[in-house]
């Protein structure tokens, strides 16, 4: 699987570590490290508020999936084509090796200068609290960490990884083609452009998330609300809840958390800031966060993925007033680590300022 080069890597944000390497699973209290303002809580979902859940065997599936897109920024999937025992076996290595001691997880820990290992969220250095979360981030293969944590025993681990990330890029290919056919482009435009052979290049990462039960939920908070960097994320979650998506203000109705209800064998898909670019704010990318729960230990993982680190996103179509300009994914990461919730905003360009040739949607630099 074409994985993110390190030879020139995307630099995700590194987490702060302090305290060092809490053993959330043993705690009977929430200590002032991870101790958050308090936690809006999630209000129930009104009749009207479900995420939209698309069959991908669907006639509409593309009018569905862009109509998703643009006013929600996220949806789940089913009729996927994954197996389901496929994502069984992810979730159990996923408990199996956050089931581990803190001090064989960390043989695996990720290094200041890879994004690769076992570790705390990937943007915590963003915020002065932790998270009560853990998480192992999978760039390319997972040999040489799997050997750290399982000497003797490390196949079956590698084995279920490889194949998801190959189904996972297969899922993925298949909603970027349906995302681009819902914003206008033809088959025929899609194969005498290329946009679609350079995502076959599709540059991935795999985060296995752990968010153990928490004494206190109220004061704790699993993932800080964000918006994920990618095209898309496609997201496998088990049985407990804990996911939420910030639900835009409408007329009728104040802005609010809606939970994404875990649904056996349904994939989540978030729509990401190179996705929105990519639309020219016509899709949204959507702000989500994960809670923890009292008694339950969820489990999920996300598979990140965007273009390879030598392209360009841009608007697809000549846009009509502002617009974003190209970026690479790499170049986004570091606006992103810096201005956070601003760095979309921060890439739009005036109107005057527009290549009059924007009508491209990927290009190589």
């Amino acid at each position: 699987m074409p994985s993110i080069s390190m030879e020139q890597p995307i630099h995700f944000p590194q987490p702060i570590h302090h305290p060092k390497h809490f053993d959330l699973g043993s705690a009977h209290e929430v200590p002032d490290s991870h101790t958050w303002p308090t936690i809006q809580p999630n209000p129930p979902n009104g009749p009207n508020e479900s995420i939209p859940v698309i069959d991908l065997s669907s006639p509409d599936v593309i009018s569905l999936i862009g109509h998703a897109c643009e006013s929600w920024g996220v949806f789940q999937v089913i009729s996927h084509g994954v197996d389901l025992n496929l994502l069984h076996n992810l979730e159990s290595q996923a408990r199996r090796l956050f089931s581990l001691p803190t001090q064989q997880k960390l043989k695996a820990g990720r290094s200041p200068n890879s994004i690769s290992g076992y570790g705390l969220a990937p943007i915590s250095s963003l915020f002065s609290k932790l998270m009560w979360s853990e998480g192992f981030t999978i760039s390319g293969s997972p040999l040489d960490h799997a050997r750290s944590l399982w000497p003797d025993d490390y196949f079956n681990f590698c084995e279920v990884i490889e194949e998801y990330n190959k189904e996972m890029k297969r899922v993925a290919e298949r909603l970027m083609q349906l995302m681009l056919l819902s914003l206008g482009l033809t088959e025929e435009t899609i194969k005498w452009a290329g946009p679609m052979n350079e995502l076959q290049d599709i540059s991935s990462v795999l985060q296995l998330n752990s968010y153990p039960a928490c004494p206190n939920p109220d004061r704790a908070i699993g993932l800080a609300a964000h918006t994920d960097s990618s095209l898309l994320t496609i997201l496998y979650q088990s049985n407990t809840s804990g996911l939420q998506v910030l639900r835009p203000n409408k007329e009728s109705s104040p802005t609010q958390w809606v939970t994404v209800p875990p649904i056996p064998g349904a994939l989540v898909v978030n729509v990401g800031d190179l996705c929105h670019i990519l639309s020219n704010g016509r899709f949204h990318s959507v702000v989500h966060r994960a809670v923890v729960n009292r008694t339950e230990h969820r489990y999920s993982a996300a598979y990140i993925c965007g273009p390879p680190a030598h392209v360009k996103v841009s608007p697809i179509v000549k846009p009509v007033g502002p617009a974003y300009r190209p970026i690479t994914w790499r170049e986004y990461l570091g606006i992103k680590a810096r201005l956070f919730d601003k760095a979309l905003a921060s890439v739009i360009i005036s109107e005057e300022d527009h290549n009059d040739n924007s009508t491209c949607l990927l290009s190589c630099v």
